[in-house]
């Protein structure tokens, strides 16, 4: 059995420069960590794989498509591949989120 704690891991080098942690990395799918404090986004962008979002603590506002929305604690959303998305944390308390990528994307993601 293999646990990954978040603590434990170390923050990965992406173009948004933030508090993004992965925990999880195959072919079939990539899990990342992300911490984001108040006031904090990530760039919007496009990912050429679906992505799932999962609210772990706090509020973020999530952008899927034309839609953004603030999103509550213990809930999923979800953003197809080849649209536009990004996390905001407008409230004043940290936002954390489990981001899902399956499956593993082979090529970057498109910054916007």
């Amino acid at each position: 059995m293999k646990i990954t704690r978040v603590s434990e891991s170390n923050i990965a080098d992406t173009p948004h420069k933030m508090d993004v942690r992965k925990l999880y990395d195959a072919d079939s799918a990539q899990i990342m960590h992300i911490t984001l404090q108040p006031g904090q986004a990530l760039k919007p962008h496009i990912t050429p794989v679906d992505v799932t979002f999962y609210i772990l603590e706090g509020t973020p506002e999530v952008l899927v498509g034309e839609e953004r929305i603030v999103v509550q604690a213990d809930s999923l959303v979800e953003s197809p591949k080849d649209i536009v998305h990004c996390l905001y944390n407008n409230s004043e308390k940290p936002a954390r989120i489990l981001v899902i990528k399956a499956p593993k994307p082979t090529s970057q993601a498109k910054m916007i």
